[in-house]
């Protein structure tokens, strides 16, 4: 249950921040700014005024003190510096399913993966396929992301008519393929590994481990440690933004108080507010430390992770990715890539994303359940889960990433061109055969006003879970 309190009756500041509170609160916001920012950059990039997009995203910025400092472009602080806040929250993420979500049971994640693998080895082997024996072949890894909040955004507009079981299972693989182009940036997109720089890391990597041994649940040391990770990985060859996700792995997911004493020493500390009488918080001394000790209780029954994530969350959806979205997603459209069907990249990416994702996806799902290792979600049906693997296409955020670490120039335009004919392409088609399949809205949505009924056909039973990963309600519990 949430408790909404009318604040704007008392705090006219309310009256305008609510409606950006409640834009932000919607499923579909984040990936409408997203594709917002894209849009604006190919307009910008492609208007009289290109010379200035190209000249911003290359200023010069600096930071440091002295002779100890750090300079470069403003498009390489976006791409090395704040997406290493979004691998952070992915990585947040990631350990969440592992621990409490759709991936913490085999039974429960074997579907996801089997299908998250599928829809990353099929669409790295047409684009190989498609560049075999050229200097194109690096691009090997741009095919097999899925960008999650344009996916769950884009599944949004069909609103009540999608399952729930359909968005946690799209949302699964969606992850798990992030997981998977961390692994690949890691190890496929290293170069020039510097073994002393990779030690530093790792011994900043051992004390963001020991920090979490010894129940360290303040922000602060492991921020410092964090930042100590990502520049000795700079240094080190190995591409800075794996911080983020190294980081994250090791902050602590367990609460201090269970929900016994959680409950007993809230009502502890209610009573002792109650007893404080009628006089306000800001006269009665006993109220005012009543409601700061709660505050601690609150504390010690949300974990690190937690925290961490509902508060980087909306700053990677709102500010984050749109920013690498507008400083990356600008290509100059020139009227020769429109005639580069035969060209590998191109023809590689177009192949992999709108043909070998929702391939891969459906085919290894297909396999999963032939050999009755997993069995579809409850409610779901082979046309339901083609139409989502047709969205898992849209790659957008992670393969442009994958992009800028491959190619370098013409090449990287035209992959980028590519990833964004791609995308659109799978959200078109994957919403066309959702909106055929799905049961109309009024049928939808009686469907939600029953009672739960148990997933009788679901790996390992159970009921249907409320919210799909990363679109949790306000106080929801993901941690143990």
């Amino acid at each position: 249950m949430r408790f909404a309190i009318d604040h704007r009756r008392r705090r006219p500041i309310e009256g305008i921040v609510w409606p950006f509170r409640q834009f932000a609160k919607n499923q579909t916001s984040s990936g409408l700014v997203l594709l917002g920012c894209a849009l604006a950059a190919v307009i910008w990039a492609n208007s009289p005024w290109a010379r200035s997009y190209h000249e911003l995203w290359h200023l010069p910025a600096r930071i440091g003190i002295g002779s100890l400092h750090l300079e470069k472009s403003l498009r390489h602080w976006i791409n090395d510096g704040l997406m290493a806040v979004f691998f952070f929250v992915v990585g947040l993420e990631i350990k969440r399913e592992i621990l409490v979500g759709e991936l913490s049971t085999r039974r429960q994640a074997i579907l996801p993966v089997v299908a998250a693998l599928g829809g990353m080895a099929i669409p790295a082997a047409l684009y190989l396929a498609c560049n075999r024996g050229g200097e194109t072949i690096d691009g090997w890894g741009i095919p097999m992301a899925t960008d999650i909040a344009f996916v769950l955004g884009v599944l949004a507009l069909l609103g009540r008519r999608v399952p729930t079981a359909l968005k946690v299972f799209l949302a699964a693989v969606a992850i798990l393929d992030d997981l998977g182009a961390i692994v690949i940036i890691a190890v496929g997109y290293s170069r020039g590994i510097s073994l002393g720089a990779l030690a530093v890391g790792l011994l900043f990597l051992a004390s963001l481990v020991g920090a979490n041994l010894l129940h360290v649940r303040s922000p602060v040391p492991y921020g410092l440690l964090g930042l100590g990770l990502w520049v000795a990985l700079l240094q080190s060859g190995v591409h800075p933004t794996i911080a983020g996700a190294l980081t994250a792995l090791t902050i602590p997911a367990r609460p201090v108080l269970d929900d016994r004493e959680f409950l007993r020493h809230g009502r502890q500390l209610l009573g002792e507010f109650e007893r404080g009488g009628e006089a306000t918080a800001l006269k009665d001394e006993r109220k005012l430390s009543a409601a700061q000790q709660m505050e601690d209780v609150c504390e010690q029954i949300e974990t690190p992770l937690q925290r961490f994530e509902h508060t980087l969350s909306p700053w990677v959806s709102f500010l984050v990715m749109p920013l690498f979205a507008l400083a990356n997603a600008g290509v100059t459209v020139r009227a020769d890539l429109w005639t580069a069907g035969a060209r590998p990249i191109m023809l590689g990416v177009l192949a992999g994303l709108v043909v070998g994702k929702p391939l891969g996806i459906l085919l290894f799902s297909w396999a999963a359940t032939r050999i009755r290792a997993a069995s579809l979600p409850s409610g779901v049906g082979w046309p339901q889960l083609a139409g989502v693997a047709w969205l898992g296409g849209i790659g957008f955020t992670m393969s442009i990433f994958i992009s800028h670490l491959a190619f370098r120039g013409a090449e990287m335009e035209e992959a980028k061109v590519a990833i964004l004919v791609a995308s659109t392409l799978a959200s078109l088609g994957g919403l066309s055969v959702l909106h055929r399949v799905l049961p109309p809205r009024d049928a939808a949505g009686a469907d939600r006003a029953a009672p739960a009924e148990p997933a009788a056909n679901a790996p390992g039973g159970g009921f249907r879970p409320k919210d799909p990963p990363g679109v949790r309600s306000a106080g929801t519990r993901s941690s143990p």
